[in-house]
């Protein structure tokens, strides 16, 4: 896993007004040390444990590209800990700036030599919100996620790109259809140490390279949404069994206020 220790654990205060500042223009930041050297073996263990025992959601559509674990922290003790961890979601509130809510969270593991990347897409197309301008993801690396294994490239300002259909994740051509212009946009990318993570906004535009290395990938994200969201009656894993109405406020137990 190698977490660091060399750097001291960054905090909702701690954060610079520049650090605010890039998220809010760019759409996506790097935050160092999020969690301790302990924190970041313990809950590797607890994901991966996690992970083995239940159901894998990409099986059906991205099956090669990672496992996925979706709202592992209403059925897993030590990973509730994590996604409903105090500093990961005062981190959160102070870059989007409003009360937030858990949208869901989820583990994603590459596997060992995968052989496929997650392509360019957004978020935020996929889920069945209204009044979420602000929603945004914390992708907290549980291993060492150098370019090799894994890590995240994003294009900066595309969080304003609120309108374009859902984008297919595997095809690497499927955003650049949909916005021909965000082809010849630079692109930033950010490998991160154990224990770091990167917050972006739904509508950030962000792929991960395949890992190309002996060690799973296992990053662990959660995902805030804005406090007043609304459901807009499109279908969703986590709202299909709720049996909402169009317009009816996402303020169930599911997605506590943090």
């Amino acid at each position: 896993m190698n977490a660091h220790s060399d750097h001291p654990i960054t905090t909702a205060e701690t954060l610079s007004d520049s650090t605010i500042q890039s998220f809010r223009t760019n759409g996506f930041v790097h935050i160092p040390s999020v969690l301790t050297p302990e924190e970041v073996a313990y809950f590797h263990d607890a994901a991966v444990s996690a992970s083995e025992r239940m159901t894998n959601l990409a099986a059906g559509y991205a099956k090669d590209i990672f496992t996925q674990n979706v709202n592992v922290w209403r059925v897993d003790e030590p990973v509730k800990q994590l996604t409903l961890h105090p500093n990961l979601a005062s981190i959160a509130r102070r870059l989007a700036g409003i009360p937030l809510r858990i949208w869901h969270d989820h583990i994603l593991i590459k596997k060992p030599h995968n052989n496929a990347a997650t392509e360019f897409h957004q978020d935020g197309p996929y889920w069945p919100h209204d009044n979420h301008k602000h929603s945004l993801s914390a992708w907290v690396a549980l291993v060492d996620v150098p370019v090799e294994r894994g890590c995240m490239t994003f294009i900066p300002g595309t969080q304003h790109l609120t309108d374009l259909r859902p984008q297919n994740l595997a095809d690497s051509d499927d955003l650049f259809v949909v916005a021909p212009h965000l082809m010849w946009e630079p692109r930033v990318t950010i490998p991160l140490k154990a224990g770091d993570c990167t917050f972006h906004h739904s509508y950030a535009a962000h792929m991960a390279t395949p890992n190309f290395t002996d060690v799973a990938r296992v990053a662990h994200v959660i995902i805030y949404m804005d406090g007043d969201t609304r459901f807009n009656g499109a279908a969703h894993v986590i709202t299909d069994p709720l049996h909402l109405t169009p317009g009816d406020s996402l303020d169930q137990d599911i997605f506590p206020l943090v």
